[in-house]
């Protein structure tokens, strides 16, 4: 797995249960995701010049621990499957100090070409990198 976020457990991500608000965990995953993404080659260079990108089509979050103000987080990540449209992926959140995992997220994710709005097969280069983050 590769170290694909660092951040902290700000106060204003507090939710009124005393916890890091669902939408935060989505937002430091998605983060996370796009540091994989540009690991594997899909950046914001690649997109731009290639009119390509990716869609989530799916996306489960198992929570496990709370995250709670001043917590300082590491998210993890993995290649699960990379096929030639699509890739499936890990990540997994834990308390950096402490090391307990708070939260894992599996995601399904489909290279899309953005004129036309439809799924397409990743270059050679990026498959062949996706397909080396697999462990």
């Amino acid at each position: 797995m590769i170290v694909t976020y660092k951040g902290i457990v700000y106060p204003k991500h507090i939710d009124h249960m005393g916890h890091m608000n669902v939408q935060w965990y989505v937002q430091k995953f998605d983060q996370a995701t796009w540091h994989l993404f540009s690991a594997i080659g899909i950046t914001s260079t690649y997109i731009q010049e290639n009119t390509k990108g990716m869609a989530a089509i799916e996306q489960k979050i198992k929570y496990k621990k709370e995250a709670l103000s001043g917590d300082v987080l590491t998210i993890k990540s993995k290649v699960l499957e990379m096929k030639e449209k699509s890739i499936r992926f890990l990540h997994v959140m834990s308390n950096t100090e402490t090391e307990e995992e708070l939260a894992i997220c599996e995601l399904l994710g489909v290279h899309i070409d953005l004129e036309k709005r439809k799924s397409c097969p990743f270059p050679d280069s990026i498959y062949k990198n996706g397909l080396e983050l697999i462990s």
